[in-house]
């Protein structure tokens, strides 16, 4: 569970990379893959190990292809309606992600669960700010991208637990694979959103590798090492930290100005996560 926790926090900085860069929101993540994966490729080879594949290349192919339209969307969702809402409507995932696992996967949730994740998602709601859904004529654009991001994000999360548990390698391989996957999908999106590969300075190009490094390979690492040890609701319910620790870190580097009703928010989200968290007999 340490390691989603942390995983969760890592991920959480992608919101602080993306405002401080300067290239395309297409580019920004095919750099946050490519960089990452070939940091982990490097890691792998200083290891001496190699990616071994026991039937998993097909979720692997799921799973890139899946973060990979994750971005796009996500991206772009943000341009028409914000970054609060657009991130509130990705983090949908979590219903998506409870009923195929209790539709599918024989999971059973219980009543902390079915509680824990509508009060979540209030509590996000609560800290987008109710004025950001005063939206202008790209509203239905946005929201139908966000939620295309919901989806996209669920399958993603879905298929790194099915690839986790075919795949023969570690996470970090698992995690070198798809990064590497998803960055030559991106790099075939990019032409096409009409972004150019150039990165403008130096510290562009630092941001994007300490992206790489922070969101990707720290941040899915240790997620992929605890995927297949909780259940996947939990899991995706555990991952509404990455939202609510973004609004933080737009309160602590940003000076960003906050209200009570949004810090009351960001409590409700971190109590409902941690009253998911907890199992059936009590102990977290």
């Amino acid at each position: 569970m340490i390691d989603l926790l942390l995983g969760a926090v890592a991920i959480s900085f992608s919101a602080v990379f993306m405002k401080l860069v300067s290239v395309g929101p297409t580019a920004a993540g095919f750099y946050r893959m490519l960089l990452g994966g070939l940091v982990l490729a490097l890691l792998l080879a200083w290891k001496r190990e190699r990616p071994r594949d026991s039937g998993g290349m097909l979720w692997i192919g799921v799973a890139a292809a899946a973060f990979a339209l994750d971005l796009i969307f996500w991206h772009r969702s943000i341009i028409a309606i914000g970054t609060g809402l657009a991130t509130l409507l990705a983090n949908f995932q979590v219903f998506i992600v409870a009923g195929v696992s209790v539709a599918f996967l024989g999971e059973r949730g219980g009543w902390r669960l079915a509680l824990a994740v509508p009060l979540a998602l209030g509590g996000l709601a609560l800290i987008v700010g109710v004025d950001t859904f005063d939206l202008g004529a790209e509203r239905g654009w946005g929201i139908g991208l966000g939620l295309a991001t919901a989806v996209c994000y669920a399958s993603y999360l879905l298929a790194l637990r099915a690839g986790r548990g075919a795949h023969a390698g570690s996470p970090t391989a698992l995690v070198t694979l798809i990064s590497l996957a998803c960055a030559a999908m991106l790099a075939l999106a990019v032409p096409l959103a009409g972004e150019s590969f150039a990165i403008p300075t130096a510290r562009d190009a630092a941001l994007l590798l300490a992206y790489g490094v922070v969101g990707q390979v720290l941040g899915w690492v240790l997620i992929s090492r605890a995927v297949d040890q909780v259940p996947a609701s939990l899991l995706s319910l555990v991952l509404l930290l990455q939202p609510v620790f973004a609004y933080v870190w737009d309160v602590a580097f940003f000076a960003r100005g906050f209200t009570a009703t949004e810090l009351g928010g960001a409590v409700l989200a971190l109590v409902a996560i941690q009253l998911g968290a907890q199992r059936r007999d009590g102990q977290a």
